[in-house]
């Protein structure tokens, strides 16, 4: 969306496996380290290490108009990079991490080095209201503008036309797709499925967090019917995957109570634009979202039998019911467009320099 709104974007960050220049879509790229997934004192000794050769490692890029930065290790180096390049910071935050709300010393301290970097920041960026209310707002972590930018799906040309599809002659399918984290999610499709007996199946997609699972390859081949169908391409392979599908999986309790309530998924707005329709689960932000707009499916209960209630009062006429409300709702709600992304890129230029009228930001990502 930065690219696409006209700004020279150069990417600086840490990596996950083998992953190249190609999966970030951006030309600069400049790896600071490694970091592994979970391992969180092992990310902050790489930011420490990454914190004093900065100046090296940044000593090719030009100084940039604007500093996004897109978690709170990289707010720490944004920090760093701002004195060096007197430049201001944008502090995005997607995602609130359960060490930042523990009722603890930990959490007080991890909350209290939040607050302090983040008081240079010029706008707090995030994708769900719900953050805001229930974390940056209450505990007073930062004390700026927010900037509200949906986890919309972004294609570089238009999506196609959607169209109202009821699929006889097969099971009903589920798609999860995305980040497969959720143990209790994946336990409770198998319970369900299996009280079904082939009534309903689910597709996996995705990459699977293998450390949140005993045994993740072996859990799904015993289950007759889950399938796991590997990592997709985001966007291109989207309307394929999604127009497999009748329903998508909108339901995380990874961080129950917390973050996977207040969160508003990519998979939400992907399933949406493309005609499935999305489950939630009861007193979350994405079933208040989805009631709001009178879509989807709401469980109330976390459990198998009310799986078969929500799937036994269901039949063909009322899917497609449901599946058009979904399609008669504006394409915007959905997707961003290449208008969305050049008032982005405008909105940040101001932030950054208000005084000049130039429209086009070089950004660090």
């Amino acid at each position: 969306m930065l690219r696409a709104g006209c700004a020279n974007v150069t990417l600086a960050g840490f990596s996950r496996g083998n992953r190249s220049e190609r999966d970030t879509g951006a030309q600069n790229v400049f790896e600071l380290g490694s970091t592994r997934n979970g391992a969180f004192a092992q990310r902050i000794i790489a930011v420490g290490k990454a914190m004093l050769s900065l100046g090296r490692s940044f000593r090719r890029i030009e100084r940039p108009d604007l500093i996004l930065a897109r978690n709170l290790e990289m707010l720490a180096l944004a920090n760093r990079a701002s004195l060096l390049w007197k430049t201001p910071i944008a502090y995005e935050s997607l995602d609130i991490h359960r060490l930042l709300l523990r009722k603890d010393p930990v959490g007080a301290t991890l909350r209290a080095v939040e607050r302090l970097l983040a008081r240079p920041a010029r706008v707090l960026v995030t994708s769900s209201p719900a953050f805001v209310d229930n974390y940056f707002r209450p505990f007073r972590i930062i004390d700026a503008p927010v900037m509200l930018i949906e986890n919309k799906v972004y294609y570089p040309s238009a999506a196609g036309p959607l169209a109202v599809v009821v699929r006889q002659g097969r099971p009903w399918r589920i798609g999860w797709f995305g980040a497969l984290r959720c143990r209790r999610s994946l336990e409770l499709l198998a319970s369900f499925t299996r009280a079904m007996d082939g009534a309903v199946e689910v597709i996996l997609r995705g990459r699977p967090s293998l450390n949140e699972f005993a045994d993740f390859e072996g859990f799904v081949k015993n289950e007759p019917f889950i399938r796991f169908c590997g990592p997709y391409r985001n966007p291109e392979d989207l309307r394929a995957i999604y127009e497999d599908v009748d329903f998508s999986w909108a339901i995380d309790f990874f961080e129950a109570g917390q973050n996977s309530n207040w969160l508003l998924p990519n998979r939400l707005y992907e399933s949406c634009l493309h005609g499935a329709v999305p489950i939630a689960m009861a007193g979350t932000q994405t079933a208040s979202f989805l009631q709001q707009k009178n879509l989807g499916m709401i469980l109330g209960e976390a459990t198998p039998v009310a799986l078969m209630t929500m799937f036994g009062q269901l039949d063909r006429a009322g899917y497609a019911e449901a599946q058009a409300r979904i399609v008669q709702e504006p394409k915007s709600s959905w997707q961003h467009s290449k208008v969305d992304c050049t008032d982005l890129v405008e909105r940040f230029r101001r932030l950054a320099a208000p005084d000049q009228t130039d429209v086009f930001s070089q950004l660090v990502a």
